[in-house]
């Protein structure tokens, strides 16, 4: 039992997983800061994006209401921090890459294995000769 713990934990993956959560840990302000700008920015356009108060009911007359919004809120916050994740990181990130591949492609092949051997043995045949 000791041995698989020992071998889960020296697997790559959970350092990985690990690495991940200290990194999404540390991104996380930037990622507050641009969902807060967004939503300053739906709040001054068309109000404070909050649905807490929608479709909400009371089960009698003693009790707190029950607010189903709150969940419509959670969604639409989290698809405002997606959408500002993958606006201002991911399509950045892809242009980079694919301007990194081209550069790559545009650069000249260097020759294989069998040219720089042919090449060689062309070399030593005209010393010969």
């Amino acid at each position: 039992m000791l041995k698989g713990f020992k071998e889960f934990i020296s697997q790559g993956n959970v350092i990985e997983l690990a690495v991940a959560v200290i990194i999404g840990n540390a991104f996380k302000p930037i990622v507050d800061s641009v969902t807060k700008f967004i939503l300053n920015i739906i709040g001054a356009l068309v109000g404070s994006p909050n649905f807490d108060s929608v479709a909400q009911f009371k089960i009698g007359e003693k009790s707190d209401y029950i607010q189903p919004g709150t969940i419509l809120t959670a969604v639409i916050n989290f698809l405002i921090v997606a959408a500002a994740v993958y606006f201002f990181v991911v399509v950045p990130m892809n242009k980079l890459a694919a301007t990194r591949k081209k550069e790559e492609e545009a650069a000249p092949a260097k020759p294989t294995e069998a040219e720089l051997l042919t090449e060689i043995r062309d070399l030593l045949a005209t010393r010969r000769g």
